[in-house]
């Protein structure tokens, strides 16, 4: 059984450090919100991951050749949204009436959108976990718990490390935050065209 708390927690511990399309949002909701507001967002995984984990479980290796590329090509719409929603706040230039606007549930909900239409869940399942939830499942339901309690803790507590340690952003007075804001902006503006560029070209 420990076997597969060390490879959830490998594999989680990996994929939670890997600049992608949540970090970078992350990184936007932080610069505009603070840190406290985007806390609740590193249960995003655990969340979308639940569809995405039932789907290629029920049709591992029979999913559509060409859903990767849709997927690519949604999430890049979905990320030059957040984009834009970042570069008008940055233009506002107004951090505590956005602090008061924006809610957490609502930065958590954008959040989840974003994993959902990442390619990267649905790749993880289909190539990695799924297989590993299959194999640990024939051993016993504990074994395939424990693999996926294991990622799942530990994909969690990456991820509000990672908004802690970017939330010291406030040390850095308001030009840096603003400076900050108008990076991860083009940050997700850049992930976005490249999504949309794998999957058109």
């Amino acid at each position: 059984m420990l076997e597969y708390v060390l490879i959830g927690g490998s594999f989680a511990f990996a994929a939670a450090w890997q600049p992608g399309p949540l970090q970078a949002f992350l990184l936007s909701r932080i610069t505009a919100l603070g840190w406290r507001r985007t806390l609740p967002s590193a249960l995003a995984p655990v969340i979308s991951d639940g569809p995405i984990a039932v789907l290629i479980l029920l049709v591992l290796n029979r999913l559509p050749a060409g859903m990767e590329t849709y997927l690519q090509a949604a999430g890049g719409v979905a990320l030059l949204y957040f984009a834009g929603a970042a570069f008008r706040e940055w233009r506002r230039n107004k951090k505590q009436e956005n602090q008061g606007k924006a809610s957490a549930p609502r930065t958590l909900m954008q959040a989840v959108i974003v994993n959902i239409l990442n390619p990267g869940p649905w790749l993880g399942w289909s190539l990695i976990m799924g297989p590993l939830a299959l194999e640990a499942w024939q051993k016993s339901a504990g074994h395939a718990v424990v693999l996926i309690a294991s990622f799942y803790i530990t994909m969690s507590t990456c991820l509000i490390l990672f908004i802690l340690l970017l939330g010291t952003t406030s040390f850095l007075g308001p030009r840096g935050r603003h400076a900050l804001h108008l990076v991860s902006a083009f940050a997700l503006a850049g992930l976005g065209l490249y999504r949309l560029g794998s999957a058109l070209w």
